[in-house]
């Protein structure tokens, strides 16, 4: 309201100073269920019509995060192989969903693993986990 000239108005306290719009937005709960480990294994990625490569990072037995440039959507699921350097064959996971986007990686959660190389993947992180504490 003008009085006198004035271009100032009066304002309630609890409008002067909004708070910041990230302080609003719930925190990103964590939902890992398993330790993650950093790694740069060569993968390959197929299923649909859709095919692709990246490099895997931050691997764990439940699930890895993908850095490639092929677009994915959430939801997605594909076969995957992981190629870890001194094994023979690569991993293969038979099934595997997209969880979340970002930024030119993908994280995937692996839904279907035969049981052989359930147990080969547990070995890759059990190396990963003795590297670690080396």
């Amino acid at each position: 309201m003008r009085q006198g000239g004035s271009m100032k108005t009066k304002r309630d306290s609890s409008t002067k100073h909004p708070q910041p719009r990230m302080i609003k937005e719930k925190a990103r709960i964590e939902q890992r269920q398993q330790p993650r480990f950093t790694s740069q294994f060569r993968s390959i990625f197929s299923g649909g019509q859709q095919e692709g490569q990246g490099r895997t990072l931050d691997l764990s037995t439940g699930g890895c995060r993908i850095e490639t440039d092929v677009p994915v959507t959430v939801g997605a699921a594909f076969e995957c192989r992981i190629y870890v350097p001194g094994l023979d064959w690569p991993l293969r996971i038979d099934e595997a969903q997209v969880r979340w986007i970002k930024a030119g990686t993908f994280g995937i959660q692996f839904t279907k693993i035969q049981p052989d190389e359930g147990a080969k993947l547990e070995r890759v992180i059990a190396n990963l986990n003795e590297e670690l504490s080396a």
